[in-house]
């Protein structure tokens, strides 16, 4: 899999409109993978075993921002490094938390899915066939690198 310059340039752009707002657009992402697969709330524990309703819970924004800028962080380092260039102990840390939570294969595309909207939705002047392909090459080179460590 290879991110070419002009990929980099989408994904870059992009993600500078993004990540300035990226708790709001992370609590996003997270009530999509939820809208599309309700039984998703089951893996995180601050959600399943909570009384509070999903979208009001105190952990779910913090949680759900720190992934959405793990994502657009690693996305605007392909093209310089070639690779996924979260550090190793993150990525072990991630892909036991993974593996603890139930989190399958198949949970993947949806979160891509989720990931798409929420970007769609926050830049509908960006949004293109070529912004989503680079996203999503982007988006598979770090799910391969967390199941890796699975």
């Amino acid at each position: 899999m290879g991110f070419s310059e002009q990929q980099e340039a989408l994904v870059v752009k992009s993600w500078s409109v993004l990540k300035s707002n990226s708790e709001e657009l992370g609590a996003k992402f997270f009530l999509k993978i939820f809208q599309l697969a309700p039984a998703a709330q089951n893996l995180f524990s601050f959600i399943k075993d909570s009384n509070v309703p999903v979208e009001q819970n105190p952990k779910l924004k913090p949680h759900a921002a720190a992934v959405f800028v793990l994502i657009g962080e690693s996305a605007t380092q392909l093209g310089k490094a070639g690779k996924v260039t979260v550090d190793e102990a993150i990525l072990k840390k991630i892909g036991a938390t993974h593996a603890k939570s139930g989190v399958q294969n198949e949970h993947f595309p949806v979160a891509k899915s989720a990931f798409f909207e929420t970007i769609k939705e926050a830049a509908p002047e960006l949004w293109s066939a070529e912004l989503e392909s680079a996203w999503g090459e982007a988006f598979d080179q770090l799910a391969a690198a967390i199941k890796a460590h699975t």
